[in-house]
């Protein structure tokens, strides 16, 4: 099938096209790409004809394919897409779970026999592109607009032209297949012949028959708000159901951590993503696989926290990355490499020891940001760089007058800034007399600031352990960008309420409402009850 051409990895199904997961040869998984598409159907009407009704007249209605709906909808993805947003993780991962969403709503429309789909609302955090926006007055702190639309068309085609336009971007390169679809709808007339056009019932009928009413189902999905009662009444069924079925997969890969972790000497096995439970199973086995093939090449790992990201090598905090996308021999050759990646760590370790000793004790840290992972290579490379234009001026800071404290380098920024959990972010390039002043004048509340949030961690520790208990849960756990003081409101609550439909779930606290495919349950931390 046709790939996008923008480099950017796929988020899920797109319309026609379906992301699955394909062997290689070296036994790792790959995502591959399945394209289902529809043949275009003949839709057949009766229609007088000189006064008579003739056998039906077949008018051919234009399905949109997989293929066109890629790239009708290639300035949308470049707007939204998860991966331009990777110093905003809040808004990446509304945009990835609306995307997925979006994506099983238009597989939906091309599904053989498919009817009415109830309407579904998303929202976007969406970038600006190239393309004019003619009103910036919706633009958020963070540069962006966040859109909220309401997917309700029967056919692809109306699908992303609604798309488009929610988020005020161009449909030019959509009026040729708008013509066609017009053209199909309004054929020539010869003789008088009536055009096509669809029915409209009135609200009666569907009162008589007990059909839903589009329109209405419309309305109320823009009035209504979801409530975390009702949702939970129509979706814990299905999320028993899948978590029945993930069982053996959650027992298996609970073996597979367990077994390997003991094999290989590892301190722990982790996951960049919130990948499901048989694609974690499928990288451990895809590792199982290597060591059974070549041991030696793994005993450097002994004493590490391996994570499976996006890319391989080794982060920021010094733990091995393996790339979910790379073969065996990939893998291989990063192990080999272990050794040059611990000297470089040390060097790292030297180069905060350092700076923080120019800069009055201070503790130099690194923080991902969502599901973005600082290679150790470019945090080494930003460290330098400040270490360098440090050195040369000694600022005038007590040695111990900072101690206690944290900041982070940023190489997007240009000014300092003191954070709301009271660590300090510092531009690797800046004024360094306006750093030194910034950083005396801001250090007591810099202080205050970090006793409130370990005030707030320890809260949420002792909420989160109570809220499990109470709500007899299998797991409770949080987004990366879900703060303490949004947790902390939001598990009192559900203790306040305690719903018997989440008693032995997977409750996950996040920003929107979802079953995940293992039978998890994510909800929003400000729910309406």
């Amino acid at each position: 099938g046709p790939q996008l051409d923008s480099g950017l990895r796929p988020v899920n199904g797109i319309n026609g096209f379906v992301i699955q997961e394909v062997p290689t040869l070296s036994g790792h998984i790959r995502p591959g790409i399945v394209l289902h598409q529809e043949e275009p159907r003949a839709h057949c009407t009766r229609v007088r004809l000189g006064g008579r009704y003739s056998a039906a007249q077949i008018v051919q209605k234009r399905a949109l394919s997989g293929a066109d709906a890629v790239n009708a909808l290639r300035p949308f993805y470049f707007a939204v897409h998860p991966d331009f947003f990777g110093q905003h993780p809040r808004e990446r991962e509304v945009n990835e779970n609306s995307l997925k969403r979006l994506n099983a709503y238009l597989e939906s429309l091309q599904k053989p026999g498919m009817r009415s789909l109830k309407p579904t609302m998303l929202t976007f955090y969406v970038r600006d592109t190239k393309e004019k926006i003619e009103s910036e007055c919706d633009l958020l702190p963070t540069g962006f607009r966040s859109v909220t639309l309401t997917l309700r068309s029967k056919d692809v085609l109306s699908t992303v032209v609604d798309i488009l336009k929610s988020c005020s971007l161009s449909v030019e390169h959509m009026q040729e297949l708008l013509r066609a679809r017009a053209d199909s709808k309004n054929p020539p007339q010869p003789g008088g012949t009536p055009f096509y056009r669809p029915i409209k019932w009135d609200r009666t009928y569907y009162s008589f028959t007990g059909f839903r009413d589009p329109e209405q189902e419309l309305e109320q999905a823009k009035k209504v708000e979801t409530t975390l009662s009702q949702w939970l009444t129509n979706n814990e069924p299905d999320a028993t159901k899948k978590q029945n079925a993930s069982m053996p997969r959650r027992a298996e890969l609970k073996r597979l951590k367990g077994e390997l972790m003991e094999k290989l000497g590892l301190l722990d096995i982790r996951w960049q993503r919130k990948w499901g439970v048989a694609h974690r199973c499928c990288q451990l086995q895809s590792l199982s696989r290597l060591y059974s093939q070549s041991p030696e090449a793994m005993l450097n790992l002994r004493g590490y926290i391996i994570v499976f990201t996006d890319q391989s090598g080794m982060n920021a905090a010094g733990h091995v990355m393996l790339g979910t996308m790379d073969v065996h021999h990939q893998w291989t050759k990063l192990f080999h490499r272990l050794p040059s990646y611990c000297s470089l760590l040390q060097q790292t370790v030297w180069l905060k020891d350092r700076i923080g000793l120019l800069l009055g004790g201070i503790q130099v840290m690194h923080m991902e940001r969502g599901v973005a992972i600082l290679p150790l290579e470019e945090h080494y490379s930003t460290l330098s760089t400040f270490h360098r234009r440090l050195l040369p001026h000694r600022l005038a800071l007590h040695p111990r007058s900072l101690q206690g404290l944290t900041m982070t380098l940023e190489n997007d920024r240009s000014t300092p800034t003191l954070h709301a959990m009271g660590h300090f972010i510092v531009p690797t390039i800046c004024d360094l007399a306006q750093l030194q002043s910034f950083l005396q004048s801001h250090a007591a509340e810099a202080r205050a600031r970090c006793l409130h949030k370990d005030r707030l961690e320890t809260e949420e520790e002792d909420v989160v352990s109570s809220c499990m208990l109470g709500l007899s849960l299998r797991s409770l756990s949080k987004e990366p960008s879900v703060s303490s003081s949004q947790m902390i409101p939001c598990c009192t609550r559900l203790m306040e309420e305690r719903w018997p439909h989440m008693q032995g779930l997977h409750l996950r606290i996040s920003h929107f409402y979802s079953v995940m495919q293992d039978g998890d349950l994510c909800i929003p931390w400000d729910w309406k009850g």
